[in-house]
């Protein structure tokens, strides 16, 4: 099956319904290690326990970002090459993307207590996340807004793409700005700055959430496949009823 086959919605539920329960398994098994790795980890020389807290937020950060450029993808698939599947990625992409943000949010406020003495501050990278995580829920909230999908398809990718500027905001906040906000300690030029006792769980547990955000995404784009054919067949049976 190539990817141009997957553009059919019958092929691509039934290409789904065979990955999923692999995709699932191998999301609890990865997670489960890297939560036991967490755990083992050894309390940090300045944070102390707090900076296992760092195995949660980074990957929640990392995906906050990394799943808005999917809907971004998605949008131009939607604009430029009217992809079938292209809005329905977008839809099903937005829900979990705003979860994500949000744990990454909760998890730095959390870390953010004992390390600076505050919940929150109003910094660069604080405040462009939480701009992502209202975008999200704008996202969310105009697709509710609109009956019709190709709609609401358009508009919601016109709004994914001019808020897609914000994701460089968020990357780059740190260096361009003075900020409460560390710098990038994983990714950065030189290499990492990361023990190998924190840095091991942390991938694990990186690559852990980019599997349940993958595995949650193609559920979500079943679901949403799904309520499109049981409406289409609503308004048929309503329009042959009143004829």
């Amino acid at each position: 099956m190539t990817l141009i086959d997957l553009a059919n919605p019958t092929k691509f539920l039934s290409l789904t319904a065979r990955v999923l329960p692999w995709l699932a398994g191998a999301t609890a098994i990865l997670l489960l290690i890297g939560f036991y790795q967490a755990a083992m980890a050894p309390d940090d020389y300045q944070q102390g326990a707090t900076v296992k807290i760092m195995f949660i937020h980074v990957p929640n950060a990392w995906l906050a970002m990394f799943v808005w450029g999917v809907m971004s993808i998605a949008a131009l698939g939607t604009l430029v090459w009217r992809h079938p599947l292209a809005d329905v990625a977008a839809k099903a992409a937005a829900p979990i993307g705003a979860a994500f943000t949000f744990l990454a949010l909760v998890t730095g406020s959390l870390w953010g207590r004992p390390m600076w003495g505050t919940y929150w501050e109003w910094d660069a990278r604080l405040t462009s996340v939480l701009i992502l995580f209202l975008m999200y829920l704008g996202l969310m909230a105009l697709w509710r807004a609109v009956d019709d999908p190709s709609r609401a398809a358009r508009a919601a990718a016109v709004l994914t793409l001019v808020g897609a500027l914000n994701l460089p905001i968020i990357k780059f906040s740190v260096d361009w700005w003075n900020t409460l906000h560390q710098p990038a300690a994983v990714l950065r030029m030189g290499g990492t700055s990361l023990d190998r006792a924190f840095l091991i769980p942390l991938l694990v547990m990186a690559i852990g959430f980019s599997l349940l955000f993958v595995t949650l995404h193609l559920a979500a784009m079943r679901n949403e496949i799904l309520r499109r054919r049981v409406r289409s067949l609503q308004i048929m049976q309503a329009s042959q009823q009143a004829t």
